[in-house]
């Protein structure tokens, strides 16, 4: 074997070496990585949870309790105080948090109860009976705040949890998913659009929060649908959507009242079967005495097609822009009376509350 040839064999057996010992220190540096992920496969999947939302909302869901005074029987003059239960949400860390009206209404005083523990006096800062929502004030430090996010949308078929505080049990969390986002005006004497979902509320659990999969204030639960007979229907629940009732608060702090036009009609949603009604109106079933529709010539069976030179694309969202004009602002409306195409002019009135 020449000089060559063995030098050649060498330099083959050296870089051998070299890539076994490469090989070798990969292995040993990836054998834990290895192991570790062998390990993590033998493992069980974990639980599905909700855990995460409920830590990040659950502290600023607050219990309420609120008396008032009830007027005494035949039998007996004195008053009575009874107590009544309800929940609030914390909404910024001034101390203003958002419950149902029918929680403070008409009460001599109202203590909020922290889950810290922490109980304090509340201030009612303004109720606004058309959407039941009510603002509090309370005068406390390192409050914790709900989560919260504008650019959020709920969707039919979202999960949410209700939290609050139903017959005094403590802080509940039920679960369930929203049925629709809009729709279900009428169901607690509102112009605005409810949440509709099957978390349970009971009583107590009103003016809870209302949150999403990720802990995110989506709503203020409010009521169990009920039926004709007053009775509650299981699986229906409403709750006042988190981008009205911020609008709200916000108004109730600023202006200590909610101002909202009135045009005085009742309306259906059975739509007599006619060529004029296929396009999208407000079919009129009644028209309040003296009312603003009333004065301006508007009558039972006439069908609203346009307002203020717009037309109106559902029933829902002609009353809200009637309900968003203020009072003494001139509207036009056109309307169908039978076959025959009318124009009136209505002059806003302020809503009663």
């Amino acid at each position: 074997m020449n000089a060559a040839t063995t030098k050649s064999w060498l330099s083959y057996i050296l870089r051998s070496v070299l890539l076994g010992i490469v090989v070798a220190a990969l292995v040993i540096w990836a054998m834990p990585l290895l192991e570790a992920w062998q390990a993590k496969r033998q493992q069980p999947d974990e639980a599905f949870s909700f855990a995460t939302a409920v830590n990040r909302a659950a502290p600023a869901v607050v219990n309420i309790y609120s008396m008032s005074e009830q007027r005494g029987s035949y039998y007996n003059r004195r008053n009575n105080s009874v107590l009544r239960l309800g929940s609030g949400v914390i909404m910024d860390n001034v101390g203003h948090i958002i419950t149902a009206a029918h929680v403070v209404a008409n009460v001599s005083s109202v203590q909020i109860a922290l889950q810290d523990g922490r109980q304090t006096s509340a201030q009612v800062i303004g109720i606004d009976n058309v959407t039941d929502l009510a603002v509090l004030r309370v005068e406390l430090d390192n409050l914790p705040v709900i989560p919260q996010n504008d650019e959020l949308r709920t969707r039919v078929g979202d999960v949410v949890l209700a939290i609050g505080n139903p017959l005094n049990l403590g802080q509940t969390i039920t679960q369930g998913i929203v049925s629709a986002t809009g729709g279900r005006m009428g169901v607690i004497n509102s112009h605005a659009d409810l949440l509709q979902m099957d978390a349970v509320i009971n009583e107590g659990a009103s003016g809870g929060a209302l949150v999403n999969s990720q802990g995110y204030l989506v709503g203020i639960n409010n009521a169990q649908f009920r039926g004709p007979a007053g009775q509650g229907v299981e699986g229906i629940y409403f709750a006042v959507p988190y981008t009205l009732a911020k609008g709200i608060m916000r108004t109730l702090i600023e202006e200590g009242e909610v101002v909202r036009g009135y045009l005085g009609i009742q309306t259906s949603d059975s739509v007599p079967n006619s060529r004029n009604y296929q396009r999208p109106g407000i079919f009129l079933t009644g028209v309040d005495e003296g009312s603003p529709a009333a004065q301006a010539g508007l009558q039972p069976n006439d069908y609203i097609v346009d307002i203020a030179g717009e037309p109106i694309t559902s029933a829902a969202d002609g009353l809200a822009l009637i309900s968003n004009t203020r009072p003494g602002v001139e509207l036009a409306v056109t309307f169908f009376r039978g076959d025959e195409e009318l124009t009136t002019t209505v002059t806003i009135g302020k809503l009663p509350n």
